[in-house]
C-alpha cells in the first residue's frame, strides 16, 4: 500500500505492523515553510524577474508588448494548472500523461501531505514551473508576433509538451523509468522551452530591419535588476527541487552559488578574450548561462563538480548566442535557445559525469555507470528535442491558421506597444 500511495505522489498513510489500521502523515511544519517560501521565491522569478529582464532586452517601443505577454502567459497557466495541468502532469497514468483524477484539484484531501508538507503546496511549487516555463519562452518571438497568436500557442504546448515531459521526468513517468537525471528542469523547463523559442522563431519570421538596422538592449539597468531577481528566485527554483529542507536542498543551493559565479566569470574573460571588452550585458548572460546549466545537476553533483559545468555552462552560452547563433541564421532577440537550450543541454549532459560519487557527486543507481548515464541524459536531450519541436510547430501553425502569426509590419514598425496594446512607456 506505500507503494500505490507513493506512485500517486501522496505519503498520507503509514501502515502500523498490525496493518489493522492507518495513521494519517502529519506535514513538516519547517519543510512546509520552506517550500512555499522557495514557491513564492519561483513565481518572483516570473513576475517581475523574467518580464524585467526580457523586457530590458527588447526596444523601448515594445517592452510594454513583453511586460504584458509574460503577464498574461503567466495567469494563462496558472489557470490551466488547476484545471487540468496538475493532473495530467503528476496523477498516476501511463508513461507519458496523468489522469484526470485531480482535475480541478478534486479528490485532493485539505490535509493530503506530499512527502512532508501539504500537497496544495507541491500544486503551487509545480505551477511556479510551468509559468516560468512559458515565460522563456515569449524572449524568442519578441517584438513581431501577434499577442493573441501567444495565447493560443501557450494553450497547446503547454497541454501538448510542458506537461507529458513533467510527467515523464518527475512523476515516475517514461524518462524517470529509464533513469534519467534533472533534478530541476533542465529537459522539463530549460530545453523544452528553448527548443519552443527557437521553432517559433524561425515560423514567425525576422524581425523588419533584422540584419540592417541595430537592434540593441533599450534599457540595460532593467536587464541586470531582472537578471538580480532570477538570481536570487533560482535559489527556491533549485533548493526547493528537494522536496524538504534537507541536507540536499543545501547541496543544491551551494551548488547554485558556486555555478553561477563560474559561469560569470568564464563568459566576462571569455568576452573580454574575444571582444575587446568586458560587458554588463555579458556578465548578466553569464548569470543566466550558469544557473540554467548547474538546475539539472545541482542536487546530484558535488561542489567541484558544480564549479566545471558552470566554468564549461559561461563558454558555452557565450558560444551559442555568439557562434551558433549566426549558423542558425535565426532571430531570437532574447536569446533564449543560445542560453537556456545550450546551457541546458550542456548541464544535462554533464550531470550524467559528476554525479558519479568518484568525482564528488551522490552517486548513480546500483548497477549503473558512467557511460551508461550519459547516454540516458543523452535520450532525454533527444527526446525533448523532438518532442517540444513537433509539438511547438503544431502550435504556432494553428495559432497562424486561427489568427495569423506576425503583427502587419507598419504596426511593427511603429511599435506593439502602441498598436497592440494603446499604451507607452515612455514619454514620447
Amino acid at each position: 500500500m506505500n507503494k500505490i500511495f507513493t506512485k500517486l505522489g501522496l505519503t498520507s498513510l503509514a501502515l502500523l505492523p498490525s496493518l489493522a489500521m492507518a495513521a494519517p502523515a502529519v506535514a513538516d511544519k519547517a519543510d512546509n515553510a520552506f517550500m512555499m517560501i522557495c514557491t513564492a521565491l519561483v513565481l518572483f522569478m516570473s513576475i517581475p524577474g523574467i518580464a524585467l529582464f526580457y523586457g530590458g532586452l527588447i526596444r523601448g517601443k515594445n517592452v510594454l508588448s513583453m511586460l504584458t505577454q509574460v503577464a498574461v502567459t503567466f495567469s494563462l497557466v496558472c489557470v490551466l494548472w488547476v484545471v487540468y495541468g496538475y493532473s495530467l502532469a503528476f496523477s498516476e497514468g501511463n508513461p507519458f500523461f496523468g489522469g484526470f483524477g485531480w482535475a480541478m484539484l478534486k479528490n485532493i484531501q485539505l490535509t493530503a501531505v506530499m512527502g512532508s508538507f501539504y500537497q496544495y503546496i507541491h500544486v503551487a511549487f509545480q505551477a511556479s514551473f510551468a509559468c516560468i516555463t512559458v515565460g522563456l519562452i515569449v524572449g524568442a518571438i519578441a517584438e513581431r508576433i501577434r499577442f493573441s497568436a501567444v495565447l493560443i500557442f501557450v494553450g497547446v504546448w503547454l497541454t501538448l509538451s510542458y506537461l507529458p515531459i513533467a510527467h515523464m521526468v518527475w512523476a515516475g513517468g517514461f524518462l524517470a523509468q529509464d533513469g534519467a537525471l534533472d533534478f530541476a528542469g533542465g529537459t522539463v523547463v530549460h530545453i523544452n522551452a528553448a527548443v519552443a523559442g527557437l521553432v517559433g522563431a524561425y515560423l514567425v519570421g525576422k524581425r523588419a530591419g533584422f540584419g540592417k538596422e541595430a537592434f540593441k538592449p533599450h534599457n540595460l539597468p532593467m536587464v541586470f535588476t531582472g537578471t538580480a531577481i532570477l538570481y536570487v528566485g533560482w535559489f527556491g527554483f533549485n533548493a526547493g527541487s528537494a522536496s524538504a529542507a534537507n541536507e540536499i536542498a543545501a547541496l543544491a543551493f551551494l551548488n547554485t552559488v558556486v555555478a553561477t559565479a563560474g559561469a560569470v566569470l568564464a563568459w566576462t574573460f571569455g568576452e573580454w578574450a574575444v571582444r575587446g571588452k568586458p560587458s554588463l550585458l555579458g556578465a548578466c548572460s553569464g548569470f543566466i548561462a550558469g544557473l540554467v546549466a548547474i538546475t539539472p545537476a545541482c542536487g546530484y553533483v558535488g561542489v567541484g563538480g558544480a564549479l566545471i559545468i558552470g566554468l564549461v555552462g559561461g563558454l558555452a552560452g557565450l558560444w551559442g548566442v555568439t557562434t551558433l547563433k549566426k549558423w542558425l541564421r535565426v532571430d531570437d532577440p532574447c536569446d533564449v535557445f543560445g542560453v537556456h537550450g545550450v546551457c541546458g543541454i550542456v548541464g544535462c549532459i554533464l550531470t550524467g559525469v559528476f554525479a558519479s560519487s568518484s568525482l564528488g557527486g551522490v552517486g548513480y543507481a546500483q548497477g549503473v555507470t558512467m557511460g551508461h548515464q550519459v547516454w540516458v541524459q543523452l535520450f532525454s536531450v533527444g527526446l525533448t528535442i523532438v518532442w517540444s519541436g513537433v509539438v511547438a510547430f503544431i502550435g504556432f501553425k494553428l495559432a497562424d491558421l486561427i489568427v495569423g502569426l506576425r503583427v502587419p509590419e507598419e504596426h511593427e514598425r511603429e511599435g506593439l506597444d502602441v498598436n497592440s496594446h494603446g499604451e507607452n512607456a515612455y514619454n514620447q
